[in-house]
């Protein structure tokens, strides 16, 4: 299958024609986590790079390999997509097991290689329909199902409306973190100090979603490794600030 996933496949019977559907016996994972990461036109080549390098440095890192390790199976299922317009989310890493430094680094490997491939305006509700679609369709069963959605935006250009693509993926039982990205330094991103409330009440969903705040590009990678550590840890609750979570 192509690592670029199209709004058609976001059909069951079509996933199911072409062999997707998840397997009658999958492996069991405590949690299942889709990374949506801004590959939209506010973004450009450079930050595609920093940010990828941010999630590597995290998923490698001490304490993010330590809440892994406490996990129920000490394992979790992880893969890496980039987002833009609809159509062109983009499987950077596919699913992949991390259960300790070794596969840690195979997943940092396999996220820095690739050359950018999705572009185009913000697809929100496309992203996330893509997130769905990739956790219903693996080989993993995971008691927690989370879609971690980062960006510099809560504003939606095409593909289908947010909305209704959150509600479909809420109603599924997949959870909808977010990573708000508010770096003023950087291209394209946004001023606005309302981005965390706007993902609250646009974007994130589920029992206890929360918003991780990145102010900064100087902080960016902090609030990386913090989220993923409460994602992992299961620790929720409101919004939250990258230095708000103990080391």
């Amino acid at each position: 299958m192509p690592m670029r996933l199209t709004s058609m496949l976001r059909s069951l019977g079509l996933l199911a024609a072409l062999g997707l559907a998840a397997p009658a016996s999958a492996q069991d994972v405590e949690l299942e986590l889709v990374l949506l990461a801004d590959a939209s036109g506010s973004i450009d080549r450079s930050e595609t790079q920093f940010q990828r390098e941010g999630y590597a440095a995290a998923m490698t890192s001490d304490a993010v390999l330590d809440a892994i390790s406490k996990t129920a199976y000490g394992v979790i299922a992880v893969t890496y997509v980039e987002w833009a317009s609809a159509g062109e989310e983009d499987v950077v890493v596919p699913w992949m097991l991390v259960d300790g430094p070794e596969s840690a680094a195979s997943f940092a490997e396999a996220l820095l290689a690739p050359p950018r491939r999705a572009f185009g305006r913000n697809a929100i509700g496309s992203a996330l329909l893509t997130g769905m679609a990739l956790i219903q369709n693996n080989e993993y069963e995971g008691w927690r199902k989370v879609i971690d959605f980062s960006g510099d935006s809560a504003n939606s250009w095409n593909g289908p409306p947010v909305d209704a693509a959150r509600a479909e993926v809420l109603a599924a039982g997949i959870t909808i973190n977010g990573l708000a990205i508010l770096c003023r330094s950087c291209n394209g991103r946004p001023a606005s100090s309302d981005l965390e409330r706007q993902y609250r009440e646009r974007i994130i969903g589920g029992p206890g979603a929360f918003v991780v705040t990145a102010e900064s590009r100087d902080t960016f990678a902090m609030a990386v490794r913090r989220k993923l550590i409460l994602e992992i840890g299961g620790i929720h609750g409101g919004t939250t600030f990258a230095g708000d979570i103990p080391r």
